[in-house]
């Protein structure tokens, strides 16, 4: 069944599973287990760790655009930011808690304006909900260290997943594979 298809089909007590993670919870909520990668992608293996959370810190740290993206859950204007058509090996890093996102060898020219990945580069790193605002239901994309809203899953992306998770550019940090 499309995502799309089962995200509109959900009603009642179902509308509660709408929400998909695949970090790990803990009896604390405080706390997501994610998948640590090295700057050249390197898998090193599973961590629990404490959610990020410093909105103070990042109000001063982030640009103003990024604070509005990834705090507010705002999107930039498509093609407006320098990266979304960067084809240059390397991994994509949340710009709030530089937890890994994306490898880059997943991302595609989507077309769009935004940077564009068949697959997060772990499923516990990214966290899935159901977004119902403009009166449309999509399927919003968060990173699970710290909830920075990252973009869109779309299911009309290329082989193998069929997705199409469509980020703002100015919610991750390319870093150059060496």
């Amino acid at each position: 069944m499309q995502r799309r298809n089962f995200l509109f089909g959900l009603t009642g007590a179902a509308a509660l599973l709408a929400t998909r993670s695949f970090a790990k919870d803990t009896p604390n909520a405080n706390k997501v287990t994610i998948m640590q990668f090295s700057d050249e992608g390197k898998k090193l293996g599973s961590a629990t760790l404490t959610k990020v959370r410093k909105e103070a810190e990042w109000r001063k740290v982030l640009s103003q655009l990024a604070y509005q993206v990834t705090r507010e859950k705002g999107t930039e204007m498509a093609f407006s930011q320098p990266g979304y058509d960067r084809h240059d090996p390397g991994l994509y890093r949340c710009v709030c808690c530089d937890n890994a996102l994306f490898d880059a060898n997943t991302k595609f020219d989507s077309g769009t304006g935004w940077p564009s990945f068949w697959q997060p580069i772990a499923a516990e790193n990214v966290h899935e909900i159901s977004d119902n605002m403009f009166g449309i239901t999509r399927t919003e994309v968060q990173c699970s260290l710290c909830d920075a809203h990252l973009g869109h899953v779309f299911d009309d992306g290329p082989k193998p997943t069929g997705l199409r998770y469509c980020m703002n550019a100015v919610a991750l940090r390319f870093v150059t594979r060496k």
